[in-house]
């Protein structure tokens, strides 16, 4: 199944608010796109429209968090995590107040709408607030179930959704488990650790990858903070090479948490946007330029891999040269 991240998340919350009545949807005229008006025709009176005014709906939702009721605010990410940043900083992170705010339109993948709309620094932004949980879904049977679990518990978190559909990883028995990496591809020569749409990425690649006899694993990092340190660090010691996929800045990204976080940061790559805005064009065209398609991974691998011959060749040569 092809469906876009946002898409589920709309149906997840509207199920969601269908049987609690403390939960709330509010939008920033944006509900057909981020799909927080399947929760207005579920049930209307847990729907709250703010208008084009995301630091007021950010607000708004602070004072529904102290009511005991429990918000999910929803915009564009780069109107959520951009636009409405000090109001998120100071009235949901700093008291640390049960509001979810759930970002569609993340990425490169928002398409023609171009760099203006396209946020790729917002896990940045949000994975440095203290107390910010951060998850970004693989596909739509994982957005939903990360709907599910972030109804259930207290604190402020940032959902990081696409714009783009997306085939399934996950079948429909699957549960998420905060922390955890699953592995959703064997293999013995490396590793990728991918995050959101870069997932599907990566298995593909990896089995492109197999003609040349590289083994790839992939394992899906859908906890973005809090980071499960333990894990990453057993992956790392398991791979002579990992690679951490996101479809973000490379800068301030996951790529950078994971660095921060294991223990031996020597053996892990960036595959993430090099310090540039998006820009207008097709979903595939962008992830080509930026190379985040499975062709470009691949490209990169055997680049790496050809590299680390000619260096280990180098070597050897210079290490006879001392000899003689």
């Amino acid at each position: 199944m092809k469906e876009a991240t946002r898409q589920a998340f709309g149906k997840a919350l509207a199920e969601a608010a269908a049987r609690d009545p403390r939960i709330i949807a509010l939008d920033a005229d944006l509900a057909p796109a981020t799909k927080t008006d399947e929760t207005k025709k579920a049930v209307p009176a847990q729907f709250l429209q703010t208008g084009i005014a995301e630091a007021n709906m950010v607000g708004i939702a602070a004072g529904l968090a102290v009511s005991g009721l429990k918000p999910f605010a929803s915009s564009f990410a780069m109107f959520l995590a951009g636009r409405a940043y000090e109001q998120v900083r100071n009235s949901i992170a700093y008291p640390g107040l049960d509001v979810k705010l759930c970002a569609t339109h993340a990425g490169i993948t928002v398409g023609e709408d171009g760099g203006s709309h396209q946020c790729v620094e917002d896990i940045g932004l949000m994975r440095m607030l203290p107390g910010m949980m951060v998850l970004q879904p693989a596909d739509s049977v994982e957005a939903a179930a990360m709907v599910r679990y972030l109804a259930g518990v207290p604190g402020p978190a940032y959902l990081r959704l696409s714009r783009a559909a997306v085939e399934s990883v996950f079948d429909d028995a699957y549960e998420f488990v905060p922390g955890e990496l699953r592995q959703v591809r064997p293999g013995r020569s490396i590793a990728f650790v991918a995050s959101g749409v870069m997932v599907r990425e990566c298995v593909d690649a990896a089995q492109r990858l197999e003609s040349a006899g590289i083994d790839g694993a992939v394992y899906n990092l859908s906890t973005i903070k809090p980071l499960n340190k333990a894990r990453l660090d057993e992956i790392v010691n398991a791979y002579d090479l990992v690679y951490v996929a996101e479809e973000h800045l490379k800068a301030g990204g996951i790529w950078s948490a994971v660095m921060e976080t294991v223990d031996a940061p020597q053996k892990v790559k960036s595959i993430a946007i090099e310090d540039r805005f998006g820009q207008s064009g097709s979903v595939a065209a962008l992830m080509e330029e930026y190379g985040l398609s499975a062709a470009a991974i691949e490209n990169r691998v055997l680049e790496d891999q050809r590299a680390s011959l000619a260096m280990g060749i180098e070597q050897i040569a210079m290490a006879g040269i001392r000899r003689a």
